[in-house]
């Protein structure tokens, strides 16, 4: 039985179609879009096809001409060059503004599919189909993006998709570094939302083996029922949509300094959280015991310790390039208690004082 979770926005309502087996569902959802699509473009994480490609190629209404177009795997794939290529092979294809594009990949395969439908004719539907953890949190909610050298997501745009079609077959073939690091997103989610969630997450994962089964699929449902729920409130970021960005501003700066890759998002995130737990208690006195926390993320896997190996210097001079800086502070995402999140403006002399709290206590985890 596939679940199903609504996404609304001021401008859109669209569904999330979970389960094992859920790519048998594309087809209707596809002839069900109000506006006929003319035809099908598939950007597709070229690894991804290799494992999965022809299911999805024999769920696609054979009633549709259908191209296809290949992009790296992972997060080369949201550079300036392949974006171009990705436009020029559906200008090529002659794709009109009736014509649907369907990202097929992980977290970075959907936010560049994604930026080619909203750029191309200044925006054509997509639909997602999403093959990773992590790309529960990137595939819902309609931010696309590209990575620039200065900084990961700075050229996007915020484009929903007509669907999303999540099969949770296709994670089976995750490895354990890219199932811990799609798992980060779902703690996060606990963290803001969710003290239950949390509780019962750290209950059940000793390591990247427990992240599986009925457990997953109920914890990303949870965790998309979060995201949609912010989503409808505040579409554009502007306000609570902010709260998502919880351990990203300092694990966006771990990720841009390892070389996008080489420490996998979710991993950077989970380095992150931990920054913002202790920033949490230096701020608001958050009664949360942070040590164990990072404790129980190290035995699972996650290299908590991945910032520690950059100056503070280094990792301050990335978080205020990035997009939640406002002038000379930095902002944070921060916690008054679990399920409590809050936004607020960091100074350097602040985030320093944490910084060195911080690399103190990673000696004890």
């Amino acid at each position: 039985m596939m679940n199903r979770v609504l996404v609304e926005t001021t401008h859109k309502t669209y569904p999330v179609i979970i389960g094992e087996g859920a790519v048998q569902e594309i087809s209707r959802v596809i002839l069900d879009i109000p506006k006929a699509p003319t035809r099908l473009f598939v950007i597709a994480d070229e690894a991804v096809y290799a494992l999965h490609g022809e299911a999805l190629r024999d769920a696609l209404p054979s009633s549709l001409a259908t191209d296809w177009h290949f992009v790296p795997a992972g997060e080369s794939a949201k550079s300036f060059s392949v974006f171009e290529q990705c436009l020029t092979a559906m200008l090529e294809a002659a794709l009109d503004r009736r014509s649907l594009v369907i990202a097929f990949g992980g977290g970075a395969c959907g936010d560049l599919a994604g930026f080619c439908a909203a750029s191309y004719m200044r925006g054509i539907p997509f639909i997602q189909v999403p093959t990773t953890i992590l790309a529960h949190d990137s595939a819902v909610g309609g931010k696309t993006a590209i990575n620039h050298p200065l900084g990961k997501n700075m050229i996007g745009a915020f484009h929903q998709p007509e669907a999303v079609v999540y099969d949770t077959a296709f994670l089976k073939s995750l490895s354990e570094k890219e199932t811990r690091s799609g798992f980060a997103e779902v703690i996060k989610h606990a963290l803001i939302a969710d003290p239950s969630l949390l509780e019962n997450i750290q209950q059940s994962v000793k390591s990247a083996e427990d992240i599986k089964g009925s457990f997953l699929e109920h914890c990303l449902q949870r965790g998309i029922e979060i995201k949609s729920a912010i989503v409808k409130e505040d579409e554009k970021e502007t306000g609570v949509r902010a709260f998502l960005n919880f351990g990203h501003t300092y694990g966006h700066a771990v990720e841009a300094l390892s070389g996008y890759g080489k420490t996998a998002h979710g991993e950077a995130v989970a380095c992150g959280m931990i920054f913002a737990l202790y920033a949490s208690q230096f701020k608001n006195d958050l009664s949360f015991d942070t040590s164990s926390f990072a404790a129980w993320l190290k035995r699972a896997g996650y290299p908590v310790k991945a910032g520690t190996v950059f100056s503070f210097e280094d990792i301050y001079a990335v978080m205020t390039r990035d997009k939640k800086a406002y002038g000379g502070t930095v902002r944070f995402v921060l916690l008054n208690e679990v399920g409590k999140p809050y936004v607020t403006e960091m100074t350097k002399e602040e985030l320093q004082h944490i910084d060195e709290h911080f690399r103190k206590e990673s000696d004890t985890w």
